[in-house]
């Protein structure tokens, strides 16, 4: 999460809604004390952070075999 003074917000507040659009969460400070967050709609459910994780979950589970089996193949025989 980027943080960010409200002088900054101010002055850079399109190109920050548009980094909030992309999913980023940005905090604002006064003073060096957080007292706003921007966000997308929709809280963290769409965050950067969250596709990132799922991609990285994708990415270990490929390759991944147990006693020859992938993943897959034994979801689909019904051992999982």
């Amino acid at each position: 999460m980027t943080t960010t003074s409200l002088r900054e917000a101010q002055k850079h507040l399109s190109q920050l809604l548009e980094r909030v659009a992309q999913g980023e969460q940005i905090i604002i400070t006064r003073k060096g004390i957080p007292v706003a967050v921007l966000s997308p709609v929709g809280g963290s459910m769409h965050s950067a952070e969250t596709r990132q994780a799922i991609e990285e979950l994708r990415a270990l589970r490929k390759g991944v075999r147990l006693a020859g089996l992938s993943v897959r193949e034994m979801i689909e025989e019904g051992r999982l």
